[in-house]
């Protein structure tokens, strides 16, 4: 495979692992409690309470669960001191999150550090594996195949770590941005607050917002559990030396209780990282399909066959 074949796969693997890496932070599942209490509505221009508030998340929590799906335009912004990868980026498709499954095609100038580089990338997310049509270009590098299959959870269990295993399944799991999962995390927030009420696509909806830590975040992720105290401090102490501290959210809720745009903002030493989603059609059918075998490249085998070509030619 050419350099050029690695520098998209390289800038693509970036956006994903900069999505799964903000998500992998949330908690999956709301307070039990909480969601015991029914929805509630703001008038227009009144600031609501702290149990309004919870009232009003649970309820669009609930309804979003059960939705399972829906129809999403993401955009990613990552500063340029960030390197490979750096720029602008968007993903629109269809998604759902109960069985996690994603067709979202990507553009943007985060795609286009290479040269000959595809003006967009159609990433397919289904059966715990990630798909992505990489185009007819590197197909010339991959015996005319266009697809490159990422199963992380064969590279989490090849690792051998828990620590490596859980980083790499967690960003798996995590990786479809549910909004579900998002309004979970804002409820886990001890500072959110009902800001007002915005038009959002010339359609009423109530804005709110909250911040969590790291750490505070880190409590709350059930999928951490697997890690022992050690392995969490350490994973702690590594976010923290890479200078993010905590996350910034933001959520707007229309008035059937869904939400209908989120932000994800987060401050690194080399700028802010913005993630923003846009969601309508809750329920729309997600439908996936597997691309084809015969034109499917498997990253993760592929690997391990160069590696075992270099070693028998004593490289």
């Amino acid at each position: 495979m050419t350099m050029s074949t690695w520098g998209r796969v390289g800038v693509s693997l970036t956006a994903v692992a900069v999505v799964a890496g903000v998500a992998g932070c949330q908690s999956g599942d709301a307070d039990s409690d909480s969601k015991k209490n029914g929805g509630s509505s703001a008038a227009k221009g009144e600031t609501q309470s702290r149990s309004a508030v919870t009232d009003v998340l649970t309820a669009a929590y609930e309804k979003t669960a059960a939705a399972k799906s829906a129809k999403v335009t993401m955009t990613m912004s990552m500063p340029a001191a960030m390197g490979a990868g750096a720029g602008d980026m968007e993903m629109s498709g269809v998604m759902g999150w109960d069985p996690v499954v994603m067709d979202m095609t990507m553009t943007g100038s985060m795609l286009q550090s290479e040269p000959d580089a595809p003006d967009k990338i159609r990433m397919v997310w289904v059966k715990n594996a990630m798909y992505m049509d990489m185009g007819a270009e590197a197909a010339k590098d991959m015996d005319g195949k266009r697809w490159m299959k990422l199963d992380l959870a064969a590279a989490a269990e090849a690792s051998g770590d828990p620590a490596v295993a859980q980083e790499l399944t967690g960003g798996m799991e995590n990786m479809n941005q549910d909004p579900a999962q998002q309004l979970a995390l804002l409820l886990d927030s001890p500072n959110v607050k009902h800001v007002g009420s915005e038009k959002i696509d010339g359609a009423e909806a109530q804005h709110y917002k909250g911040t969590l830590t790291v750490a505070e975040m880190m409590e709350s992720n059930d999928g951490l559990d697997v890690l022992s105290e050690k392995e969490r401090k350490d994973l702690l102490d590594n976010v923290k030396k890479s200078g993010i501290t905590g996350y910034d959210t933001e959520v707007w809720v229309n008035e059937d209780n869904y939400p209908v745009k989120m932000d994800v903002a987060m401050d690194t030493p080399q700028g802010e990282v913005k993630i923003g989603a846009r969601y309508t059609d809750y329920g729309a059918e997600a439908s996936v399909q597997t691309p084809p075998a015969a034109d499917t490249v498997d990253l993760f085998k592929m690997l391990g066959d160069l590696g075992a070509d270099a070693e028998g030619s004593g490289i």
